[in-house]
């Protein structure tokens, strides 16, 4: 771990510059608004290591899959999240010595990440190397009123001299992903236009043909007036700016402002897109920046008045569940069907793609919980967006009748993921998100799902589980051959149970949707059937086959569940006995030696545990429990949040702490040394889901809402707000007792430690 931040209820605070942190202070520190963002790169230059990084909603790369040996049904192309053309950029130059912090001695460097308001605020004092000393603040932020809109405010104000400086206000398209095969670059030039107070770059990708437009202006003060300066405007291949030389006084701020308009052709035609961002790049610097911060605040103090959570006594875990939050906000606003909720969001490129199951078995529960019901339906409306691309998925792999394979990563509904052993065996994936489907309805109550979009999902994803399953005879029960769990440290693997359980699972809900949809919707009912041309009674017959003979790996004698059948073959040494400098595996240990050992990646039997824990008695599921979790090495993001609400459902109290430590610090401390890659943002949620689902112990059911609630020794109370159904809820949680308010909405019942309670 790396605890380098300060702890703060409400900021993310770096004090003092040490560069082998910046790559983790740049993901950490990040900026977005839905629409596009980008690490916390410098605005002046800086020659040391650093990841310069902006993303688009929705822009993305084909990069041909390179394989040595080609197999069928292999992917054509990997997605790569594009860094796209950086708008951030304000050089300064004083004499013949660059502003460049790596280059300068460097003191009172401070970086705060202000979450209440989306600010990053950064400010230090550099000397250059002629010794000319120049005391610099910055402030920036990702419009959350406008997501096409940036703006920074950057004062600088020399302490020691007075001279000319050069100040450089670029757009530079000619940027690099970090993960590009030997340094090539996916944007060519459309057009490029620079004159005094604009420069406007817009570029094309490669292949996708996405346009975006970057154009950005700028404004500067000292003591009060408007400095001008001489201008000199610049373009080169995919490049435009502004070298403006002013006078700098002793002692005297000025204060230079920068706005930027980025705007993409998934919102803009192409003929229109210059002339729309010059416009509004032209109405963005006439409110100028007090006004563009004082709307992108307000959208802040909303989405907190209706996401925060409260904890007193503990602000270490006050600040991770705020970070998280925070992160996942700026990442997706549930507005645009088109767009998923990145891993990585827009902090960095690792993973690339843009939907993971993540989406549907993590981030579904907490946007349910925090927002409209129509931004959860969104998330699932994508799904079924892609279900074509989902057969044709299926296909490629010689599944036939409709079977829907969804992907393990995608851009656009195609499989766009180039590790075989994920690729073609980590197909768990279907089943969270046949369980969303009945999450979203379970929690909304929003039936008409079912009718609308959900039931020619399911039945797709039944049809895959149907094809994919085998008879042993040997056994003389269904079996799941050659898969990976959740738990990427086995693949190929024979029977995971938590594959083989939510297979089942999705058979039966589908039988439900069959008969609820026939009942309530005959008509549409018909008309489907006779368009999937589905053969209910030869399916369906078969689904009811499969699960009554479906072979689930357990012991009888230790009373758990196996994670596969030959799991109890390994050597079981505990993850407390390995040595320091062994972890992470993934980073230490060869491939053969991880796939070999007993160490699990992430919660796996444990996570169909969470799921289904309604169907697992308390005993059963502390069986699990207590065999697995000291196997669990927790190097995915995903796994300390499922480990939370087990082990607070089975009162393990300590064990819940450290995993909620865990989780919700889990970049701000940099816990498996990879927080320089961008941020775990789709596991973020699960921290959401800790504190309500774990010590809050809220669950649906039968259409109510049951609250089970804790509070951790270390903490005096907790607080948070759930939308349900019409009503919003607040709860808070003391050493005293809960204290439950209804915010809105008609007076509703909901079940608190077994007892009917009326709020």
């Amino acid at each position: 771990m790396k605890q380098y931040l300060k702890h703060n209820d409400w900021q993310i605070i770096e004090e003092g510059f040490d560069p082998h942190y910046n790559r983790i202070s740049e993901s950490i520190f990040s900026l977005g608004n839905g629409r596009m963002g980008q690490r916390a790169n410098f605005e002046e230059a800086y020659s040391g290591d650093t990841h310069q990084g902006t993303y688009v909603a929705g822009v993305y790369y084909p990069d041909k899959t390179r394989v040595g040996w080609w197999k069928n049904g292999y992917p054509e192309y990997f997605a790569k999240v594009l860094n796209a053309p950086a708008w951030t950029g304000i050089q300064i130059k004083i004499g013949k010595n660059e502003l460049d912090l790596k280059k300068c001695k460097v003191s009172g460097f401070k970086r705060i990440l202000d979450m209440k308001q989306g600010l990053l605020h950064r400010s230090f004092t550099a000397t250059l190397p002629d010794g000319k000393k120049v005391k610099v603040d910055a402030k920036r932020f990702c419009s959350m009123a406008d997501g096409e809109i940036g703006a920074i405010r950057y004062s600088i104000t020399p302490i020691n001299f007075s001279a000319n400086a050069t100040i450089t206000f670029s757009v530079d398209a000619d940027v690099v992903n970090k993960d590009s095969n030997y340094d090539e670059k996916f944007w060519n030039e459309i057009s490029k236009e620079a004159k005094a107070g604009l420069a406007v770059v817009t570029a094309e990708t490669k292949k996708t043909l996405f346009h975006v437009t970057t154009a950005i202006t700028y404004a500067m003060h000292s003591a009060g007036k408007v400095v001008r300066g001489r201008v000199k405007a610049n373009k080169k291949d995919k490049y435009a700016d502004n070298v403006v030389t002013i006078p700098l006084k002793k002692e005297v701020e000025t204060v230079i402002y920068k706005y930027a308009a980025i705007l993409s052709s998934e919102n803009h035609p192409k003929k229109k897109i210059q002339e729309n961002a010059k416009k509004k790049l032209k109405d963005a610097s006439l409110k100028g920046f007090d006004k563009l911060f004082s709307a992108h605040a307000s959208v802040w103090a909303e989405i907190w008045r209706k996401c925060d959570i409260t904890i007193e006594g503990d602000i270490a875990a006050q600040q991770g569940i705020r970070f998280n939050i925070f992160q996942l906000m700026q990442t997706y606003t549930g507005e645009d069907q088109r767009l998923n909720i990145g891993p990585k969001g827009f902090t960095g490129e690792k993973y690339g793609g843009s939907t993971y199951w993540d989406t549907e078995a993590y981030c579904l529960p907490f946007y349910l919980g925090t927002s409209d019901p129509k931004v959860g339906r969104n998330l699932l409306v994508y799904r079924h967006k892609h279900l074509q691309r989902a057969i044709e998925n299926a296909q490629k792999l010689g599944f036939n009748k409709g079977a829907a394979l969804y992907p393990m990563v995608t851009m656009n509904g195609e499989e766009c993921h180039n590790e075989w052993e994920i690729t073609f065996e980590e197909i768990h994936r279907n089943g969270a998100i046949a369980f969303a489907i009945y999450d979203y309805v379970r929690y909304t109550g929003d039936e008409k799902y079912l009718s609308e979009f959900g039931l020619e999902v399911l039945i797709g994803i039944s049809r895959f589980w149907s094809q994919r399953i085998t008879y042993s005879n040997a056994k003389q029960q269904y079996v799941m051959l050659g898969v990976t769990g959740p738990n990427e440290y086995e693949n190929n693997v024979n029977n995971n149970w938590y594959t083989s359980y939510i297979a089942c699972w999705t058979m039966e809900y589908t039988q439900h949707a069959l008969d609820y949809v026939r009942r309530h919707d005959a008509a549409k009912f018909s008309k489907l059937m006779a368009a999937i041309k589905f053969e209910e009674k030869e399916e369906t017959t078969r689904w009811a086959d499969i699960r009554k003979k479906m072979y689930l790996g357990e012991d009888k004698k230790l009373g758990i569940y196996l994670q596969q059948d030959n799991f109890l073959d390994k050597e079981l040494i505990p993850v407390k006995d390995l040595r320091h400098e062994d972890r992470p595996l993934n980073q230490k240990w060869s491939w053969d030696r991880i796939l070999r050992s007993c160490y699990i990646k992430q919660a796996d039997v444990l996570q169909g545990l969470y799921l289904f824990d309604d169907q697992f008695d308390n005993e059963t599921i502390k069986r699990n429990f207590d065999f697995y979790e000291p196997l669990t090495v927790h190097e995915s993001s995903l796994s300390p949040c499922v480990h939370v609400i087990l082990a607070s459902k089975i009162g393990y109290k300590e064990k819940a702490y450290e995993m909620y430590l865990r989780t919700s610090r889990l970049d701000l401390d940099d816990y498996n040394n990879d927080t320089e890659d961008g941020c775990h943002i789709t596991s973020m949620a699960g921290t959401w889901m800790s504190v309500v689902k774990g010590f809050g112990g809220m669950r649906v059911k039968d259409g109510m809402l049951h609250f089970n609630p804790f509070i951790p020794d270390q903490w005096k109370s907790y607080s948070f707000r759930i939308e349900f159904r019409g009503h919003v809820i607040n709860v808070k949680v003391s050493k005293t007792g809960v204290e439950m308010v209804r915010e809105s909405g008609a007076p509703m019942q909901v079940v608190l430690n077994g007892t009917l309670t009326n709020v």
